[in-house]
């Protein structure tokens, strides 16, 4: 059976039409589903006994519950492992700022892009997840914290731009003003480089926020932490960037994680100040969490300062991500990995 939080508006507009039903009925369903986000027909209680039945023969709800949750004794961040009815599962995270409540989502379950320091994806990529799967997660921390998010970063398990036409449906029904009515422009998606596709998403013409997972001021030491850039070199990799620039005019976010004794260096922060000299961007600096798997440790706080100093005095707009959550598996992948292994 079809699954009736996969829709968009106007597929689900579709099959009200084949029922013989009035098109105004797909509005209050909508509601139901990604505004109230019930996940059964019959709580529907302004929709008619008939078309509840005929919903509960056609289609179904995507499955998911909160399996863990832990929360931080640092700040306000929580982490809960999700699993789906075929027994996956993922993480998702909560975090609070200032500027809004800050949901970061998993697009798949594990990931195959092999990064050295991320835990994701240590047991490579199993599957996609559905849009459905994508919306679950927020609804589910929604309903959990008793508050709304106002910003998403798909920046969790997985590649978003691997699970392209996914993650492209989720955010047009997370973003739809029938249901959660997300502004586009507080959505990011966080991509380590998947060039054809930063291309395509440039032409969609939707403002969202494009993050590219940089990590190295060269070639040479990109492909030793990030094994698609061997594929996708970084002269490929920023003529798809400035392409996205000159087709959205959106500012671009670099993240560049912190990794002691590597990419830490005053040289470092030179090369990738000249790599960065004129582009519409801002460097977010990321303290990396230690990876047990991959063996390796974070940047003294005193070298990330120096590093950030650097930049700025090059003119690059540079921050350092606060760390959030260091007490509860902070690392992407960590706590799911861990809740397998139990």
């Amino acid at each position: 059976m079809k699954k009736i939080d996969d829709l968009s508006f106007e597929d689900l507009e579709r099959s009200i039409v084949k029922m013989e039903e009035p098109k105004f009925k797909a509005k209050q369903i909508f509601d139901w589903v990604h505004s109230k986000t019930v996940d059964d027909f019959d709580s529907m209680t302004n929709i008619s006994k008939k078309t509840r039945e005929f919903l509960n023969k056609n289609f179904e709800f995507t499955n998911a519950s909160i399996k863990l949750k832990l929360e931080s004794k640092l700040d306000e961040t929580k982490k809960y492992v999700i699993m789906f009815e075929d027994g996956n599962v993922v993480e998702s995270v909560f975090l609070k700022y200032k500027f809004g409540n800050t949901m970061c989502v998993s697009s798949e379950i594990g990931c195959k892009m092999g990064c050295v320091f991320c835990a994701s994806t240590k047991g490579g990529c199993i599957r996609g997840l559905t849009p459905a799967e994508m919306l679950k997660q927020i609804y589910l921390i929604q309903k959990d914290i008793g508050e709304k998010i106002s910003n998403i970063v798909i920046m969790g398990s997985g590649e978003p731009l691997d699970n392209y036409d996914n993650v492209l449906k989720f955010i047009r029904l997370i973003n739809d003003k029938r249901g959660q009515n997300v502004s586009m422009r507080k959505i990011t998606i966080s991509t380590c480089g998947i060039v054809p596709k930063i291309y395509n998403l440039a032409d969609e013409g939707i403002p969202i926020t494009l993050a590219v997972s940089l990590h190295a001021p060269s070639q040479e030491k990109r492909e030793q932490i990030i094994p698609v850039a061997k594929k996708y070199k970084l002269v490929e990799l920023f003529k798809a960037c400035d392409y996205y620039v000159a087709k959205t005019g959106r500012r671009l976010t670099f993240e560049y994680i912190m990794i002691k004794g590597f990419n830490d260096g005053h040289e470092d922060a030179i090369m990738l100040s000249e790599l960065l000299k004129n582009k519409l961007a801002n460097v977010n600096l990321i303290p990396c969490n230690s990876v047990k798997e991959s063996g390796i440790r974070p940047s003294e706080a005193a070298d990330i300062e120096r590093f950030k100093k650097t930049m700025s005095d090059k003119g690059i707009n540079t921050t350092v991500r606060r760390k959030l959550g260091s007490d509860i598996n902070a690392a992407c992948g960590q706590l799911r990995n861990n809740f397998l292994k139990k």
